[in-house]
């Protein structure tokens, strides 16, 4: 049996929020999917991330460069994982911006090669477009593997005559993220100095010149 870890970061300010809902009911389906398309001989570990309870120690280590424990083990548990499932709410048309000090303070290519999952929560679904016009982008930029669905969900979709179809979409991001999962594995960020010319070698060159 192999095991994945799976980090789930939700971003959502309030306790509940619909933010934190939605990203529960991906990590469901995805971990659902992942045991069916591997006839159960996988195991998904995971770990959320909620943003809110580190909120006073994103800001500290924003203006100063250095992270509380509490935060440096969420910080190391996205950057170890083996795939990230990441919900935010829309404001103003693009992501919160807590959730956004989080991704600026994550370690360097921590998320390059890693598939993740988009999913987002807002009053209405005239902001589901910032997930292409926002999310997309900072994450491509970032490298990481995002995948193809993604999951809007606005304040309508919870009611009785529509989460049907939200459970629909949910699933079928699920599926669809489980195979990234299975069929993709992460390279780990390369050190720099592995592959050091010695400085003598330097200086032999150096002299033939």
């Amino acid at each position: 049996m192999t095991t994945s870890h799976l980090a789930v970061i939700t971003a959502g300010l309030t306790q509940p929020s619909s933010t934190r809902l939605l990203a529960d009911r991906l990590t469901e389906a995805v971990v659902r999917s992942v045991r069916e398309t591997n006839d159960s001989t996988d195991d998904v570990v995971v770990e959320v991330v909620e943003v809110r309870d580190v909120a006073h120690d994103l800001t500290n280590h924003v203006l100063t460069g250095f992270a509380s424990p509490e935060l440096q083990v969420r910080l190391d548990a996205i950057a170890e994982a083996d795939a990230v499932i990441i919900v935010t709410p829309i404001y103003a048309a693009s992501f919160s911006g807590l959730f956004k000090m989080l991704i600026d303070v994550l370690p360097a290519d921590a998320l390059r090669d890693t598939p993740v999952l988009l999913g987002a929560t807002g009053g209405t679904s005239r902001h589901s477009l910032a997930i292409d016009h926002a999310l997309r982008p900072l994450f491509a930029h970032l490298g990481a593997l995002v995948a193809p669905v993604a999951v809007f969900a606005a304040s309508v979709d919870w009611g009785s005559q529509d989460a049907g179809l939200l459970g629909d979409r949910i699933t079928r991001a699920g599926r669809s993220f489980a195979g990234l999962i299975t069929g993709a594995s992460k390279v780990r960020a390369s050190d720099p100095f592995d592959d050091v010319t010695p400085f003598a070698e330097l200086l032999h060159g150096s002299s033939r010149a």
